[in-house]
């Protein structure tokens, strides 16, 4: 790619990023080249559908989501390196309103562009509860699958503007639930003040 199409289409996903973030993921493409300053023929020259766009722009930060699992895995106990990438993930997917949805839709879907990103993200997450579960430090019944939904619905309560004031709170609640011995652990403690009422 020349440099000055590389320039463009890094300029097209800052604005995506600003716009996502702002409507939603249903923000129109349209309204995403007017913000650029681009065309929109030329928006979907480097982006064809909206799930390209997305990928684009997501896979990045699902990298990064994947590689900090791996790196908790090796510098944390299990139980913190799961509460801890939890947390992480979920704050994460609130930054994208709408960012959920696609990405569980994408999980079943093999031909989404987004598929193979979130099914690597899924893996790095039961990797650490399989660690968890290992240690005795989480529940059993659960998998991969359970916390790759948990964090779409934790995500979403604190895209509802009735409940965000509660989403930490919730947050504490659900990992307490997954852990089986957060009475002990230092991710409780380092919870704990940041529940609210």
């Amino acid at each position: 790619m020349r440099a000055d199409a590389r320039k463009n289409r890094d300029h097209v996903l800052a604005v995506a990023a600003t716009a996502i973030t702002e409507q939603g993921v249903d923000v129109s493409l349209r309204d995403i080249a007017r913000r650029a300053d681009v065309g929109l023929a030329t928006l979907l020259r480097h982006f064809p559908t909206r799930e390209a766009l997305l990928e684009a722009l997501l896979r990045t930060s699902f990298d990064e989501m994947t590689a900090q699992a791996g790196e908790l895995d090796a510098s944390s106990s299990p139980e913190d390196a799961l509460v801890s990438w939890l947390r992480d993930c979920v704050a994460w997917t609130t930054e994208y309103r709408g960012v959920t949805v696609l990405m569980a839709a994408a999980i079943e879907d093999t031909e989404s562009a987004l598929h193979a990103s979130c099914v690597t993200l899924r893996a790095a997450g039961a990797r650490l509860l399989a660690r968890a579960q290992a240690a005795g430090a989480a529940r059993t019944d659960i998998d991969g699958t359970d916390l790759f939904a948990l964090v779409a619905a934790l995500a979403w309560l604190s895209d509802q503007p009735s409940l965000a004031p509660r989403a930490d709170h919730l947050f504490d609640v659900v990992a307490s639930a997954i852990l089986t011995s957060a009475g002990s652990s230092d991710a409780e403690e380092e919870r704990r003040p940041r529940a609210r009422s």
